[in-house]
């Protein structure tokens, strides 16, 4: 994915001497030695950080005998850069949104709905929240088990008190069907899905 690279890329930067060897390296080419020197480095903390760079593609090297030059990837410091102005002002979002936004959403939910005791704080008023919460709740159940009302509503009170209200929308989207006040749990492909709420 587009964001992976691009954070590889900002990893890679994200070191104040490996951004001084990069400065050092805009105005041409220079050995490991030199770069210790004017960073007041050892030659092996300067060839550390220079095979990070090196490793991230920003910047090349080419050995002559023993010593060893190095320059400034420029165009692909250049492409990263801009690539990542466009992830963040133009297409990234979008991308985003096709690559899985949806799963960092019900983690959200779970996390601000239920306490650490698996009790439900409050039934989401959000449609699309409310079924995360009630599609929860549904995989907890039996299925192919029969319950009888009053066995759901106690069931149900596990989790919240409200358990009328939860009983009537596990039935009105699909989660459950009602017979003679028996309840059973839908097949899941019939279970009303948040991921296709706009």
């Amino acid at each position: 994915m587009q964001l992976d690279k691009i954070v590889n890329y900002h990893k890679a930067l994200a070191d104040p001497t490996r951004m001084r060897m990069l400065l050092l390296l805009a105005g041409g080419e220079m050995n490991g030695q030199a770069l210790a020197e004017k960073l007041n480095l050892s030659p092996p903390t300067v060839t550390h950080h220079a095979a990070k760079l090196r490793e991230a593609a920003l910047v090349k090297e080419r050995r002559d005998k023993n010593t060893v030059y190095f320059t400034l990837n420029e165009d692909f410091i250049r492409q990263n850069a801009e690539a990542s102005v466009n992830f963040i002002f133009g297409k990234g979002g979008r991308e985003m949104e096709k690559e899985g936004v949806q799963e960092p959403l019900a983690a959200s939910v779970m996390r601000n709905f239920f306490a650490k005791d698996g009790r439900l704080r409050q039934i989401p008023a959000q449609y699309k929240k409310k079924l995360i919460v009630l599609q929860h709740l549904a995989e907890q159940l039996e299925p192919g088990r029969k319950y009888s009302e009053r066995e759901l509503s106690d069931w149900i009170k596990n989790y919240h008190d409200d358990f009328a209200t939860l009983r009537r929308e596990l039935i009105m989207h699909q989660f459950m069907y009602r017979e003679n006040d028996i309840y059973e749990l839908n097949p899941r492909e019939m279970w009303s899905k948040w991921e296709d709420v706009i």
